[in-house]
């Protein structure tokens, strides 16, 4: 077992848009820098271990959704590991799901499990196509780029911050110009991509947050060729 430990949260019910992607990321960037990861996949028969280093968590639909907030409500492993530290990003759905609470597409209101000061409600127009933000945190330098599909308007309340600034596309959905959420070690995004294949800087900064320290830059061409390609388009 390795000393390093990344925690795939629901993949069964929150991995709608291959955001399980942002896993393999993670390990793959610890295994390039020699270091020795794991990818531990925490499933609906699963209680939510609060020990592991790092964890994401990838978009669903509605009832995957309900299924998800009851299993963190019910292992709350993942908010115990947020209150110690240990970083977490949730992409799309899943900061509905770690929100105060959300509206279902029928219009039915469901409380999250509140690791977030943020509430979603569905909004008239579904925001769907390329995103490109620009990062509200300075250890944070690198343009994000990602792909946005949602139909949810996530309002921030005053515990939480927005994660960036939209240059282009929707981001939150509330005419405000936020893109995402920041509150004490979670960062939630709605950029699929996945987010993290996408965007190299985020991910080590939640591998050197995990660490504890900072990490040997790596410089791999065919990952820059990708941001080049996506921010042209």
């Amino acid at each position: 077992m390795s000393d390093f430990r990344i925690g795939l949260v629901l993949p069964d019910v929150m991995g709608t848009y291959g955001d399980s992607g942002n896993a393999l990321v993670l390990r793959q960037r610890m295994l390039m820098r020699g270091l020795d990861a794991e990818i531990v996949s925490i499933t609906l028969a699963d209680p939510v271990p609060e020990s592991l280093d790092v964890y994401v968590l990838g978009g669903a639909e509605d009832s995957a959704q309900r299924l998800a907030t009851k299993h963190l409500a019910r292992y709350p492993g993942l908010q115990r590991a947020a209150e110690r530290g240990a970083p977490v990003l949730a992409i799309c759905a899943a900061i509905q799901v770690l929100g105060e609470w959300y509206e279902t597409s029928s219009g039915e209101r469901v409380d999250g499990v509140s690791m977030l000061n943020v509430t979603t409600a569905p909004q008239a127009t579904r925001s769907i196509g390329e995103v490109i933000t620009r990062p509200v945190s300075d250890r944070l330098t690198q343009t994000l780029t990602g792909f946005e599909n949602h139909r949810g308007g996530t309002t921030l309340g005053p515990d939480a911050a927005p994660f960036a600034r939209v240059e282009h596309g929707i981001g939150n959905g509330v005419g405000d110009g936020n893109e995402g959420v920041v509150q004490g070690s979670v960062i939630g995004t709605y950029m699929h991509g996945p987010a993290l294949a996408r965007n190299p800087e985020l991910a080590d900064h939640l591998l050197e947050t995990a660490l504890g320290h900072p990490l040997e830059p790596l410089h791999l061409a065919d990952v820059e060729q990708l941001r080049t390609e996506r921010l042209r388009r």
